[in-house]
């Protein structure tokens, strides 16, 4: 992002003193301060801490600085999430947060009816939904088989919620699509190819075909929330 470096000049910091305060290199910092850098949602949040801002003051510094002013439209807040309006038809989405530390919480207060989250992360869309948004850190490697596709361990990706019974009218494009999956006892992501009616199933996919990576058969019924991933950061 152009203006971590607007920021680190303006505060007399180094790209080695900012790589060093939130944990990463020199060469990280000089990628993190290109205009359109992919960075890792815990050090965005480093970044906007050390600065004292939150990350969506950082995007409008951001899209004020690059001379892309976003409009005078108030933000809004839609199912959990924050919503500012960028120009262009862009939005900023803030949206809860799934750390792989806060699995087992989301889906026990899920469970309860009683949903709370701490955390908060941010994603740039393209358009508006009227379902829920999530951002869901992932866990493992099994889809991960290093193409333009993969989601590698402790990658973040926008989840765009969608109701679990649409899965059983097998409509072609709902298939060989990756999910986030919130399960009664994890939560997983697979690559859907398809759904079994005799048993009930939805069929798991894994990108990585390493032995250890089966796919498999998991009942519906199982199945908490699904959520389509519309966007990743690795």
């Amino acid at each position: 992002m152009y203006i971590i470096k607007q920021l680190r000049r303006k505060n007399n910091i180094s790209q080695s003193q900012l790589g060093k305060e939130i944990g990463v290199s020199l060469r990280t910092i000089q990628l993190y301060e290109r205009k359109d850098a992919n960075i890792p949602i815990k050090n965005l949040t480093k970044i906007a801490e050390y600065f004292g801002l939150t990350i969506a003051e950082l995007y409008m510094h951001e899209v004020n600085d690059m001379g892309e002013a976003y409009t005078k439209r108030q933000p809004f807040t839609k199912h959990g999430s924050v919503f500012y309006p960028l120009e262009h038809g862009k939005y900023l989405v803030m949206a809860p947060l799934v750390l792989v530390e806060w699995h087992k919480k989301y889906i026990q207060s899920l469970q309860k009816n009683n949903l709370s989250n701490p955390f908060q992360g941010g994603f740039i869309i393209d358009f508006l939904a009227d379902e829920p948004h999530r951002i869901f850190e992932v866990s493992g490697d099994s889809m991960n088989d290093s193409s333009l596709d993969a989601i590698p361990n402790k990658a973040y990706v926008l989840g765009l919620e969608i109701k679990k019974e649409s899965l059983t009218r097998n409509n072609e494009t709902f298939w060989n699509q990756s999910y986030i999956l919130v399960c009664a006892n994890r939560i997983i992501c697979k690559q859907l190819t398809g759904y079994n009616r005799e048993n009930k199933t939805v069929l798991c996919h894994n990108l990585n075909t390493s032995p250890e990576f089966q796919d498999f058969e998991l009942p519906l019924d199982d199945v908490l929330q699904v959520f389509k991933i519309v966007k990743k950061q690795l």
